[in-house]
């Protein structure tokens, strides 16, 4: 399979309602998705990154429905609810971006969707709309960590394999201080406080799926290269988000950056930080829904 390989669903199973939002699962190869879906209107699906999961959008999925989308998320292969076949072993951004278009095409298959993803799943919605443009009708890629891209990627490829390797000889709790540290070492300045109500439900979920995250994605997915002649292609239908404050961090709005000066795309400022639509869901949603209608 070609890095821009996408292919749909393999079946669609599972659906029941739960408090105004549809759950279901997505049968794909190597794996079983969750999915959910809230409101009525044009599909837009939420990409997550990092450990976290359908819930990593509780605190906005309403509030995009209410505003006349149909609001679809998903749990990544290999986390939380959504299974491997087999052991894990390192993921593939190709694989993942089919498994975007599995759980798009399972909601519709009549027309483009917008399409929101953060952090690595940024990457993954970049994979897509290079992949699939034509299943696109806006994406908006919020900080993908994609270091590669950067003048000097060195530090930052080093720095996460000595995030894995921690993890791999010391356990997660010294990996996960030194992933919260820059590559020379330094405590970022802003600390994230206590996590806000809407995504607690997901934190023991978000702890059981760190081990996975930090073994068998972080790297491959940090280091994997986009498809920039597909994203220049598309770069009408593209935006590159930065937080606003994240944007000195150059992991994480460096890419970003680079991506929209390669391609054309258009290049927006969020609210927060890396994770603002966690930290700042209303006004997040309220520019996402303003970046979408560019």
């Amino acid at each position: 399979m070609k890095d821009t390989d996408v292919t749909g669903p393999t079946s669609l199973t599972g659906l029941t309602g739960l408090k105004g939002v549809t759950v279901g699962t997505v049968k794909v190869p190597g794996a079983t998705l969750h999915h959910e879906v809230r409101g009525r209107g044009p599909v837009l699906l939420l990409v997550p990154g990092g450990a976290g999961d359908a819930g990593l959008f509780a605190g906005m999925a309403d509030l995009l429905a209410d505003a006349g989308h149909t609001v679809v998320s998903y749990d990544q292969r290999g986390l939380s609810r959504s299974p491997l076949d087999g052991p894990p072993a390192d993921q593939r951004v190709p694989e993942w971006g089919a498994d975007a278009l599995a759980v798009l095409d399972a909601v519709s298959l009549d027309e483009p969707a917008y399409v929101f993803g953060s952090s690595s799943g940024a990457i993954v919605a970049l994979a897509l709309l290079a992949a699939r443009p034509d299943r696109v009708r806006r994406l908006v890629a919020h900080e993908p960590p994609l270091v590669e891209l950067l003048a000097d990627p060195a530090p930052y490829r080093e720095h996460f394999a000595e995030v894995r390797e921690l993890h791999r000889t010391q356990g997660l709790g010294p990996a996960m201080v030194r992933f919260s540290e820059t590559p020379d070492g330094r405590k970022p300045e802003r600390q994230h406080g206590e996590l806000p109500a809407s995504v607690r439900p997901m934190a023991a979920r978000m702890a059981a799926n760190m081990p996975v995250f930090l073994e068998h994605v972080l790297c491959p997915f940090s280091s994997s290269a986009p498809d920039l002649d597909g994203l220049r292609a598309a770069a009408g239908k593209l935006v590159l988000g930065v937080g606003r404050e994240s944007a000195d961090q150059e992991a994480l709005a460096g890419p970003s950056r680079r991506i929209a000066e390669l391609t054309g795309a258009a290049l927006v400022e969020f609210p927060g930080g890396h994770l603002g639509c966690v930290e700042r869901p209303e006004e997040f949603a309220e520019l996402l829904l303003t970046a979408m209608r560019r």
